[in-house]
């Protein structure tokens, strides 16, 4: 399999006319997956050997029903899908697929993965500034973004929320238009998009293709997949690939396309949508359709049981006969015109096979771009209403049942105790319960952006997880605000803000739970499973229900936030009062600050881990 791609000007933007002819090419591509039973394994074909060409500025579209193998082809063309059941070599320029390229092709997914919380300009200014070359400087890259929003028409929202599932944003096809603008923003010379018009009504889906059809025009190369466009749709594209269960049907012009099965005997018997007659043949479907002479004899002469009620022959045979007829007709003739090597100078093939990655920004760069990004889409969800009337609620029934409790007796003691117990217990559970989502939930973004070499996994990870710290300390400085004067505990400053401290390491430790396991399974349900068992133990083994644990148990204790935080706590409030509290000697609490500070660091670092093997995965 060969495919050539030509690109040109990388670190600058185009805006001439190209009348370049050097063509995009693809043969014999075949992709096999392995599925995996109960005791065997079987190996399933989902596509057989498609080969086409694409030239700069045209349109191609992939067609053909649900499960023809439209995105699979869409991702081997695009490098996204790289494994060792795909047959052949990919090649650019007659050079090898490299990390180089990544950064230069735009891939449009099907589902809109956008940060819900940022506005359309901020989603395009971010991508710029991460993805556009280092010899920009930052005005120039907010101006070609500014640019990219005036050229989709999308002035009137820029300012506009993108919105989500629980959040009021911008319409299907403003939200559409915003993907492709973060992809067309590096100005690449080959764009793929994955059914772009899916989920939008035909005015929009017309404006869309529009929009890729002017793209095109200033000499960049489409590719798109479309599952069923009107018939005014299917008129936009220079090119057609019609794919029916993962063989190649068609490939040429979009114009000649019914001409083409007309000439082998498949022709519309009343007026209907191009595309649909296609997708119709694709289906196997001859209803409204001539059967071919050729394809009569064949089932007569095999057998009439096999034809159905109304006369028709079944899919599977229709299927056959036109992968036939094109082999026989067409495929021998294309494979000809593709095997003429192109003329590339050696500078541009030097380009494109070198596997440097170059990144839009410096690792410090990424790292702030990130970090300022993160505060922006998270500061929505750390101050909601629900959020703050949580823990301020809490605050509030704390603080009147432990009004002014009495650390001089005994009994007040324990009273206490139970209180600083419970803040070890509630700063431990919530920040727990809330990290878990992080990684599950920016899945798909991080997929998406990785894939497209945006940033290094390092920098994202770090301004993931450092870009909650300023958040997260709010919320519990209301709370000891609150519950530390109403309860009377010692009134001191310092012992105020070592409380406020050891809380913070209690979170931040906390959080990093909730970063490994979120981070390591992937999945809500069994991480929100596990986290459950994994908070409800270190709760009991806290130090406060069980003082003697078992020996052979025992090092749960060691490895559990909440019974540090409950010594250290504990220690802060009686360290100069009395020797020991509940059996807790009242020491300096090095070693629990020690024990915090292992704990926020390594189970980060098993977080890390975690997400690099599932990148690691994914690009296998």
């Amino acid at each position: 399999m060969f495919i050539y791609y030509v690109f040109s000007s990388f670190g600058q933007m185009r805006t001439c006319k190209v009348t370049s002819t050097k063509e995009r090419r693809f043969t014999d591509v075949t992709y096999k997956v392995i599925i995996k039973g109960m005791t065997s394994c079987e190996e399933r074909a989902i596509l057989n050997g498609i080969t086409g060409a694409v030239n700069p500025g045209e349109v191609l579209a992939l067609m053909g029903p649900s499960g023809s193998g439209k995105t699979t082809l869409l991702n081997l063309l695009g490098g996204r899908l790289i494994q060792s059941t795909v047959g052949g070599s990919i090649t650019y320029n007659d050079q090898p697929y490299s990390k180089f390229l990544k950064s230069r092709i735009g891939f449009v997914t099907q589902d809109d993965v956008l940060f819900p919380h940022l506005t359309v300009k901020e989603t395009l200014m971010y991508a710029a500034r991460l993805r556009l070359p280092k010899v920009l400087t930052r005005q120039q890259k907010e101006k070609r973004a500014v640019d990219v929003i005036y050229e989709l028409g999308l002035e009137r929202c820029q300012d506009t929320m993108i919105g989500g599932s629980f959040v009021r944003g911008v319409s299907g096809g403003e939200r559409k238009r915003v993907c492709i603008g973060n992809e067309i923003i590096i100005n690449p010379s080959l764009l793929f998009l994955d059914e772009p018009t899916s989920g939008l009504d035909s005015t929009t889906a017309l404006r869309t293709i529009q929009t890729l059809q002017d793209i095109a025009e200033v000499g960049k190369t489409v590719i798109t997949t479309i599952h069923q466009p009107s018939s005014r749709l299917f008129h936009k594209f220079d090119k057609l690939i019609l794919l029916g269960k993962g063989s190649l049907l068609y490939f040429g012009k979009a114009s000649e396309a019914i001409v083409y099965f007309s000439s082998i005997g498949c022709s519309p018997l009343i007026a209907m949508n191009p595309a649909e007659f296609l997708l119709d043949l694709a289906n196997g479907n001859l209803t409204d359709i001539s059967v071919p002479s050729e394809l009569e004899d064949k089932v007569q002469m095999e057998n009439s049981e096999t034809e159905t009620g109304n006369g028709k022959p079944p899919p599977a045979v229709v299927h056959e006969y036109l992968v036939e007829a094109y082999e026989s007709r067409v495929a021998d003739t294309e494979k000809k015109k593709l095997m003429a090597p192109l003329p590339l100078d050696d500078e541009l093939k030097s380009k494109v096979s070198s596997s440097k990655r170059q990144w839009g920004a410096s690792w410090w760069q990424q790292y702030c771009i990130l970090f300022c990004r993160g505060i922006k889409e998270r500061k929505h969800d750390y101050f909601s209403w629900l959020r703050i009337t949580q823990v301020l609620s809490t605050a509030i029934i704390l603080g009147l049942l432990w009004w002014q409790s009495d650390s001089k007796t005994i009994r007040g003691r324990q009273d206490q105790a139970g209180l600083l117990f419970f803040i070890a217990v509630f700063w431990g559970f919530f920040p727990v319960f809330t990290a878990i989502f992080t990684f599950p939930q920016e899945r798909a973004m991080l997929g998406k952006e990785r894939a497209a070499d945006m940033y290094r996994l390092s920098a994202y990870f770090l301004a993931r997880t450092t870009s909650d710290l300023p958040l997260d300390l709010i919320l519990p400085v209301l709370f000891l605000l609150v519950v530390y004067f109403m309860a009377g505990l010692r009134l001191s400053a310092s012992h105020f803000f070592l409380s406020m401290l050891t809380v913070f390491l209690c979170i931040v430790a906390a959080q990093g739970l909730g970063l490994a396991i979120g981070a390591t399974l992937m999945d809500l349900k069994r991480a929100t499973t596990l986290a459950s068992v994994t908070v409800m133990t270190f709760m009991l083994a806290g130090g406060y229900f069980v003082k003697k644990v078992p020996v052979f148990i025992s090092w749960i204790r060691y490895m559990s936030f909440n019974y540090h935080t409950y010594k250290l706590l504990l220690k802060v409030q009686y360290q100069d009062i009395m020797p020991t509290v509940n059996g807790i000697k009242t020491d300096s609490g090095l070693k629990e600050v020690g024990a915090l500070v292992a704990m926020i660091f390594g189970y980060r670092f098993l977080a890390y881990l975690s997400l690099r093997k599932m990148q690691l995965h994914c690009e296998a």
